[in-house]
């Protein structure tokens, strides 16, 4: 059975749509008007080896970046059924140049996270609170305990890179079958 989830969201200010396949290649292909979070997305997808899909238009930066954590989350979610049968766990420490980022996640169904991330007040073109918000949406739209800890950085985009590949691999390996 194959693990997909697709979710569409059209308000008045975004108009979203994407779709996961869980246990894919890292194929991505990514509409976005965003550079950074475009970028993110692509490495999310790399990274987790989550096939994704992601179409996202909207007024502002901070909504379409909220918009797209709460889609990826809520398609991630489908995409998990009932969860039965899953690792639920998974974690990373990833360094980049000069970032060192640990994420831990739990998919149990918990929404919380920590975000702990030093960060300059902009990173390329999306604030440093958008990309914050990013990880916080996208942990409460997934059902999950998501943990983002810097363990060392000075640059904030290695940083947030950092934390998606973290994110990518942890989610991969949480979502794994449990054997």
């Amino acid at each position: 059975m194959e693990r997909i989830g697709e979710v569409t969201r059209k308000t008045s200010e975004t108009d979203i749509r994407i779709r996961v396949k869980l246990d894919g290649s890292g194929e991505s292909s990514i509409r976005c008007r965003v550079a950074f979070l475009s970028h993110m997305l692509e490495t999310f997808a790399r990274f987790s080896k989550i096939d994704l899909e992601v179409e996202a238009e909207g007024d502002l930066v901070h909504h379409i970046v909220e918009d797209v954590a709460i889609c990826l989350g809520q398609a991630l979610s489908k995409a998990l059924g009932d969860r039965q049968g899953i690792k639920r766990f998974g974690y990373a420490i990833i360094p980049m140049d000069d970032a060192l980022i640990l994420v831990s996640v739990d998919l149990k169904e918990r929404s919380y996270s920590v975000i702990n991330l030093s960060l300059s007040e902009k990173i390329e073109d999306v604030s440093s609170d958008d990309m914050r918000h990013f990880f916080r949406s996208l942990a409460d739209n997934l059902q999950a305990t998501i943990h983002v800890h810097e363990l060392w950085g000075s640059d904030s985009h290695h940083k947030i890179e950092a934390a998606m590949k973290a994110l990518a691999i942890s989610i991969k390996d949480a979502a794994g079958v449990d054997t």
